[in-house]
């Protein structure tokens, strides 16, 4: 008895004994009594796996539910593969492509086809169908050339040449119901526990909506979100009319030195030419007696800051001159400021700025009044002043970048004709292939990881700790005014991820095995191992990409 294998589940936080060779399922069958809700999957040793996941050896295991974050993506990546079984079964030879979230959604498009209320409608009962049917999803793993040749029967040949652009020898891939694919991660144990979910026809394709993230038991309500599905439709054509659609192609590229240049330098002025168009805009607008204080916002890591200076350079060019005014100067005296729900300060509430004297201030400015600009000082917790006046002259205008640029209330008292709103974000359009899109949250934290630990001083331990309380915030004060934006503009780049891979997996590699985080810190890992790396050094000291990575020409 004494040479039993355990396991530690952290659930009932005590050792299970175990004969070895058990699935996760079969264990958690010996305490699910104890444990409030059904796994969807589970975190072993600080790995995400799925519940087929067989144990052989002593493991810490951590069943997760589908409210987790990596139970909702195991949850969400189940259902593509069950939305492509229905398809290839109602519409065989059909090519399912899984291009971004949107409108609390997943845009899917049916290439050839504009589906209706009718296909839809259709596929959802399939869908229903496979969910009824209680289909195990089969893991497999096989020689990497014998996986090429399925897919390749399959017709998924993005996935072929993205698997021959790595030279992996063996090759994880999900079976279900004689169909094969693969995911950025593990899958549900079968279709009968998707039964929560939505398909609804959306612009040229199709919604696939999955639980609420605040009650898994109903699917998600679709979010009127035009401007940002337009945001990321003019990138996708841009992607297609340039060939440049998934990682397979762009890891062909990549091993082309001038096609690589060529990439970044079209990448680049296409960056320019949007940033121009919004200039343009803001000038007429402004030569008509309005836009007189324009405001960037757009959530952590999407590069606003570079974005607002290359924006004042290209006013410039209009013969405008912009004014910089900063938000954290008008946060409130510390013992004003809000706490959130752990009793912290919470400087990132729209009340932790003083909005009568932000209003007044810009309303004098409009004016053509001077004004004296406050400075807060972080260390004492109280505004100063400094004798710094501004007034602004027959070309100016006034910039101002911060997360609260569209929320109506902060500059409730100018009138709506004085301002010229922007979003910016991250809104990544390269997939991994036709099933696999690139989570823009993912770039932005990849990003975030970077710039934290070069300029910061944080560890990517920190870094992922904290981020979770960054999204809550995102949530609540950046995306429910994102489309009150006058224009949107995408900060991504074609070859961002390439660039920022092998950065990126040196500072994970920090992560502690024994620390939760490191099963984050895993994923993004593996998630950037389907990129094969890009030199930094074509990269212009004006992109964006340089507020993260260095080098920058802007001053920060």
């Amino acid at each position: 008895m004494s040479n039993q294998l355990k396991v530690y589940c952290v659930n009932v936080g005590e050792y299970i004994p175990v004969s070895g060779g058990e699935t996760l399922s079969e264990i958690y069958a010996a305490v699910s009594g104890r444990i409030p809700f059904v796994p969807i999957c589970a975190r072993v040793n600080n790995k995400t796996e799925d519940l087929s996941f067989q144990v052989f050896t002593p493991k810490q295991v951590e069943f997760l539910p589908v409210e987790s974050a990596s139970g909702q993506r195991c949850y969400i990546r189940s259902l593509c593969m069950m939305l492509y079984r229905a398809v290839e079964t109602l519409y065989p030879g059909t090519r399912l492509v899984i291009s971004h979230a949107v409108s609390r959604g997943y845009y899917c498009r049916l290439i050839g086809m504009r589906p209706d209320a009718d296909i839809a409608g259709r596929l959802r009962t399939e869908m229903r169908r496979l969910v009824e049917r209680d289909i195990p999803f089969e893991r497999k793993e096989r020689l990497t050339k014998d996986v090429v040749e399925i897919f390749r029967a399959q017709g998924l040949n993005n996935k072929v040449k993205l698997l021959e652009s790595l030279h992996d020898l063996y090759t994880v891939y999900y079976r279900l119901d004689g169909l094969c694919d693969t995911y950025l991660g593990n899958l549900a144990p079968s279709t009968g526990v998707l039964g929560v979910f939505e398909l609804l026809p959306y612009e040229e394709g199709l919604l696939l909506l999955g639980p609420d993230g605040t009650n898994v038991d109903h699917p998600a309500i679709p979010l009127s979100q035009p401007k940002l599905y337009k945001a990321f439709t003019d990138y996708l054509k841009f992607n297609s009319i340039i060939g440049l659609q998934n990682a397979g192609e762009v890891n062909a590229m990549s091993l082309d030195h001038r096609a690589t240049a060529m990439m970044i330098n079209v990448a680049e002025a296409l960056h320019t030419k949007y940033i121009d168009e919004i200039a343009q805009r803001i000038s007429e607008r402004y030569h008509q007696g309005g836009a007189r204080v324009v405001l960037v916002a757009g959530p952590s890591s999407s590069g606003k800051t570079t974005f607002t200076k290359r924006l004042a350079v290209q006013l410039l060019t209009h013969l405008l001159n912009p004014v910089m005014i900063s938000l954290d100067n008008y946060f409130v005296d510390r013992h004003h400021t809000p706490v959130d729900e752990t009793g912290d300060y919470d400087y990132e509430s729209l009340f932790a700025l003083d909005l009568e004297l932000f209003n007044d201030h810009l309303n004098r400015l409009i004016r053509g009044e001077e004004i004296e600009l406050p400075y807060y000082n972080f260390e004492g917790g109280c505004r100063q002043y400094r004798g710094e006046r501004i007034r602004l002259d027959e070309n100016s205008i006034l910039l101002i970048e911060g997360i609260h640029g569209l929320n109506p209330e902060l500059t409730r008292d100018v009138d709506p004709e004085m301002k010229y709103r922007i979003y910016v974000s991250a809104l990544t359009t390269l997939s991994v292939d036709d099933h696999n899109w690139v989570s823009t949250t993912d770039n932005r934290l990849l990003r975030r990881i970077i710039r934290d630990y070069k300029y910061r001083g944080t560890n990517a331990l920190e870094t992922i700790r904290r981020w979770p309380s960054v999204r809550r915030g995102e949530e609540k004060w950046i995306f429910p005014y994102q489309e009150n934006a006058d224009s949107m503009f995408n900060s991504s780049l074609l070859f961002e991820l390439g660039v920022m891979r092998d950065e990126a997996d040196n500072v994970l590699r920090g992560v502690p095995r024994d620390m939760p985080e490191y099963a984050e810190a895993y994923r993004l890992r593996k998630f950037l191992s389907y990129f094969l790396p890009i030199s930094d050094r074509l990269i212009p000291p004006t992109s964006l990409l340089r507020e993260f990575l260095g080098g920058s020409s802007f001053h920060y």
